[in-house]
């Protein structure tokens, strides 16, 4: 019959060979060992597993065993829990600075195997160790404070050399991309306008639909060309966005011809999805001020992705009216809905909610694909114009189709 482990132990040791010699020792005399090897994965351990005795080698890498002591003994639940430093740290004073941090005892490394099963009984029954004199204990008291001070200093200053290094290398990647996506552009812009000549010849025997004749290979060449071109303006303009260059073409833009304009382009993109467009309250809405190029961007990729995500049979309204002078856009489907916890990091670049293995990359074919980059820019050209992007949904469910809703904010030109 297997006997109940005598007691549960948690040692924080960063060694292995230490880990190992103690684990081994303990679990001879019947006592369950958890290791952790660094102070943040303690602090987690400990919490989860809420330890009879915890073992505390002092000098482990990141936060020491001092800080961890001194953090485990803010926590409640931990706060009867006996901790004891096992360390190499020998020196004088090293002691009293285990025992100030919080620990109820000290055992010197190397250990003697003979005795430390019997060290680790006294102090699960009860054994703690305390500083006799009140100004010996004033007095380290004072140089721990300052110690960890002197600490908290060194990490402040770590924080910010490695944040500055990497606003450097962020500055680094984004000029990067900026430079190569205008790069792209120009072969880009040569495919596509030479291909254009080649279809305006007559000569060109075939036609766009008949498969394998010249004219539709040149017409696939286009379509890819486009949408190479798009994929490069979407990386561009995200980098834009986040490097505050984005630049706006300001003037007057009718919403409801913009998102007529959306809805037939998407359409056009691929095969043909049985889905149905509502339009409410467009036709009467003011003229706002703002990029229509851009605005149409973000529109189309908030309107793609209701596409996407919306199975063939379900409907996709779109809505407006002026709240507060504030032109209000909602763009409700019937799709398959968003799990709360992407409701937020949707909108982060790069981000994708499919597995990316079950990848495919058309636009418009239900789940279909892409980079991850459309909400984010959505919502870095609507922040452009001073407006307000978000996402409602009760969750994700392919079966019983919840949907989403995106509302879009836009202010009204003053008056």
């Amino acid at each position: 019959m297997n006997r109940e482990p005598r007691a549960r132990i948690l040692y924080v040791e960063d060694d292995p060979s230490s880990a190992r010699l103690v684990q081994r020792v303990l679990e001879a005399e019947g006592f369950d060992v958890r290791i952790a090897t660094d102070g943040i994965a303690a602090m987690e351990a400990a919490r989860q597993l809420r330890p009879d005795l915890i073992l505390m080698d002092i000098n482990i890498s990141g936060l020491d065993g001092y800080e961890v002591t001194t953090r485990l003994r803010a926590l409640e639940e931990l706060r009867d829990v006996p901790i004891v430093a096992v360390t190499a740290a020998t020196l004088k004073g090293d002691r009293e600075r285990a025992l100030i941090a919080g620990c109820d005892g000290y055992i010197p490394k190397p250990i003697d195997v003979d005795r430390f099963p019997q060290q680790v009984e006294a102090f699960l029954g009860g054994l703690r160790e305390r500083i006799e004199s009140p100004q010996e204990k004033a007095d380290y008291l004072v140089e721990y404070s300052r110690r960890l001070v002197e600490r908290l200093e060194e990490k402040i200053r770590e924080l910010e050399r490695a944040h500055a290094e990497l606003q450097h290398l962020d500055k680094m990647k984004t000029d990067f991309v900026i430079l190569a996506g205008h790069e792209l552009r120009t072969p880009l812009t040569a495919i596509y306008g030479y291909v254009q000549i080649l279809l305006a010849m007559p000569d060109i025997p075939g036609s766009p639909d008949e498969e394998g004749s010249p004219r539709y290979l040149l017409n696939q060449v286009v379509q890819a060309t486009r949408r190479l071109s798009q994929v490069v303006d979407d990386i561009l303009n995200v980098f834009l966005i986040e490097a505050d260059k984005l630049e706006l073409s300001m003037g007057p833009v009718p919403l409801y011809s913009l998102v007529q304009n959306v809805v037939r382009n998407i359409r056009n993109m691929g095969p043909e999805r049985q889905l149905t467009f509502e339009f409410e309250g467009l036709e009467t809405l003011p003229l706002i001020m703002g990029d229509s190029q851009r605005l149409f961007q973000a529109l189309w990729h908030v309107v793609s992705n209701a596409v996407k995500y919306t199975p063939d049979g379900g409907t996709i309204r779109i809505a407006g009216r002026v709240v507060d002078h504030t032109v209000h856009l909602s763009i409700q489907d019937t799709g398959i809905g968003i799990d709360p916890a992407d409701r937020e990091r949707i909108f982060d670049r790069f981000y994708v909610v499919e597995d990316t293995l079950l990848h495919h990359s058309s636009k418009t074919a239900f789940k279909g694909g892409g980079l991850g980059l459309g909400l984010s820019l959505a919502r870095g050209i609507i922040e452009a114009h001073k407006g307000r992007i978000w996402i409602e949904s009760e969750g994700r469910d392919e079966v019983r189709l919840p949907g989403t809703t995106v509302h879009i904010l836009l202010p009204l030109p003053e008056t």
